[in-house]
């Protein structure tokens, strides 16, 4: 993995500084209002403890009103806006441009593991003036996406560490992880989603296992014809150790939030409280217009509620075509990610899981959420999209070389 130099630190900054300068002369809207103006949580009369007992809202979580949304590290960063210029918006536009600038510059340095340093600029570049960010950085509740997203990283190229010489395992770097993961979560919950691509970095790239592969070594142990190589075994246990310390997060987090879910009206997100199957015809497309918003951010909206999106109530809309071509382009992908062995095939399914994992809390598809979309909520996923346009630009810049020489 090549370093990243100050030359290309210097440009990622000016970019975003260029395309988010405006937003500094932005006022307070939509959720700064409840996050910020009337967030007593802010105030220093207010005792400390109190941030890791109110949820995002300045709502104590053992309330029924509580969203339930527990993230006492971006409230704590709002507090310090506070006690540098109370309410004047420009100080938390400020802050919120630099942790964007931050995370740009980290995930150069994630880009460089998988593309050349060239499509890793690309990548970077495309991350921070990509449009589907704006409500993220000029919005300031996206503070949270953004504060979580550095830790979120930053966990992720820690555990990239902890494969040593001779596949020996390196403890320091998943302790660490361990601890990143869990401030990337109290500053947003899907911070604990890098544990899922920490997993799939360790079997498919570190230890460079594909699907095939790693099903005939199963197979082959379950059937007593073999044993299990040293070296998955030493993989099964960082695992473990790594799940382990996930379940214990995911527990105290339960805890916190007292076992309940928030509870949300049918203005927030008609499809939850719809019946079978429009539910699950309606959940299941706003797969593809999120991915539509990633690929052609055109059409942006501040608030995707009620009625932005209508309901699928039949298997006749011709919008299911969109979720069928979506799933089957997505296995396309994946089945060509997890079969091959290749440079491309593991760049393919990093950028997959980067979209994919830290999505699945806002989906919709285990547990409803209060919205209908939030693009605030792509901001990790558009991680993944960009190594891949990223990619697809080595690849066929590659092939015009080879074809100009010719």
């Amino acid at each position: 993995m090549a370093d990243i130099n100050l030359k290309e630190i210097t440009l990622i900054v000016g970019v975003v500084t260029a395309c988010y300068w405006n937003s500094l002369f932005c006022g307070f809207v939509f959720d700064d209002v409840s996050a910020i103006l009337d967030n007593k949580d802010l105030h220093p009369s207010t005792p400390l403890k109190t941030l890791f007992q109110n949820d995002f809202w300045g709502t104590p979580m053992s309330e029924e009103r509580s969203h339930k949304s527990y993230r006492p590290l971006t409230v704590l960063t709002f507090r310090l806006n506070y006690l540098l210029s109370e309410l004047k918006p420009m100080s938390y536009h400020l802050l919120n441009m630099i942790f964007h600038a931050v995370v740009s510059v980290i995930f150069l340095k994630v880009c460089r593991l998988f593309l050349d340093n060239k499509s890793s600029v690309i990548a970077s570049l495309l991350f921070a003036v990509h449009p589907i960010h704006t409500e993220a950085v000029t919005g300031v509740v996206g503070r949270a996406e953004l504060l979580s997203s550095i830790f979120f990283l930053a966990a992720f190229l820690s555990y990239t560490r902890s494969k040593g010489p001779d596949n020996s395992i390196v403890w320091t770097p998943i302790a660490l992880t361990v601890f990143l993961v869990a401030v990337a979560t109290l500053c947003k919950e899907q911070g604990i989603t890098v544990v899922g691509i920490c997993c799939v970095y360790e079997v498919f790239i570190a230890q460079g296992y594909t699907l095939p592969l790693l099903c005939t070594t199963a197979g082959q142990f379950l059937r007593g014809k073999g044993s299990i190589p040293f070296s998955l075994l030493q993989t099964l246990v960082k695992l473990i150790v790594l799940m382990f310390s996930t379940l214990l997060l995911v527990v105290i987090r339960v805890q916190v939030i007292q076992s309940q879910l928030p509870v949300f009206t049918r203005f927030d997100n008609p499809a939850a409280v719809s019946p079978t199957p429009t539910r699950q015809l309606t959940f299941n497309y706003l797969l593809p217009v999120n991915a539509w918003l990633l690929l052609n951010p055109s059409e942006l909206c501040c608030d995707w509620t009620m009625g932005t999106i209508p309901l699928i109530e039949s298997l006749l809309d011709i919008r299911n075509l969109a979720t069928f071509t979506f799933f089957c382009f997505l296995g396309t992908l994946g089945v060509f990610s997890l079969r091959y062995s290749g440079d491309s095939s593991k760049t393919v399914l990093m950028a997959l899981c980067l979209m994919a994992l830290p999505f699945i809390p806002a989906s919709n598809l285990f547990f409803p959420v209060g919205f209908v979309v939030a693009e605030r909520v792509l901001y990790v996923p558009s991680m993944g999209f960009c190594i891949l346009v990223a990619h697809g630009w080595q690849k066929i810049s590659t092939k015009s070389l080879r074809q100009n020489k010719l």
